[in-house]
């Protein structure tokens, strides 16, 4: 699954030369122009990372930083900021803020790639991995073969995208719209209810040779990978 990146520059022309540079390394990109359109974009699309300029008009880049760190969803949702502050005080605020990393301008985007990079093989190892594995379910990326109890299930391209999202944020509840976004695209129109079909798809193929329903559905909210089941 590719990682998506929410990219936070109030400057147009280089928030697309970013976007640019991540989609080639194969990043899923959402841009925001303000705080304010950052903190809602990192509520309803979940990135795996923000790229986030100090410099923002209205609330600032390190008040945004400090309100993501003070919401439960997104306490732990890895940061780098970017700003032209290259003193030490201001490095230190912005850390102290709760960046994971701090990049100074001007940079090279080939620099901040590999810096977001390394962030994210820290706080999502499973990005790199070749296997995941959720209580007795275990999927191999590689051979797109899942096994559970070591009994192989059998899933459709889209069943197995969802429960790769799943396996991968383990803790996270998606809504029908951000698993459209994330396992179908932002340009591809299919109606909501399309999600619960699919849903129900993979609860009956992970359920072949019984075993607990191990896929959550939170009323109002959307579904995540049920700890307690397992």
């Amino acid at each position: 699954m590719k990682p998506k990146i929410l990219i936070v520059e109030d400057e147009e022309a280089q928030a697309e030369v970013l976007r640019y540079n991540f989609e080639q390394e194969g990043c899923d990109v959402a841009l925001a122009y303000d705080g304010e359109e950052a903190l809602m974009a990192a509520e309803e699309q979940q990135p795996d990372l923000v790229v986030l300029d100090w410099m923002l008009p209205g609330i600032s880049g390190l008040r945004v930083c400090q309100a993501l760190r003070g919401r439960q969803e997104t306490k732990d949702l890895p940061i780098v900021m970017v700003t032209a502050r290259g003193e030490e005080t201001d490095r230190v605020r912005g850390l102290d803020s709760g960046a994971d990393d701090y990049v100074v301008k001007p940079f090279s985007p080939s620099e901040l790639v590999a810096r977001v990079r390394a962030v994210l093989r820290r706080s999502r190892p499973s990005l790199g991995q070749e296997h995941l594995s959720f209580g007795d379910i275990v999927m191999d990326l590689g051979t797109h073969r899942v096994l559970r109890e070591e009994k192989p299930i059998h899933l459709g391209p889209t069943e197995f995208r969802l429960l790769q999202l799943f396996m991968e944020r383990p803790d996270r509840v998606f809504s029908r719209e951000q698993l459209l976004d994330r396992v179908w695209g932002r340009d591809i129109h299919v109606e909501s209810r399309t999600v619960d079909v699919h849903i129900r798809r993979l609860r009956k193929a992970l359920g072949e040779h019984g075993g607990d329903d191990v896929i959550r559905t939170v009323r109002g909210a959307g579904y995540a990978l049920d700890a307690q089941a397992m």
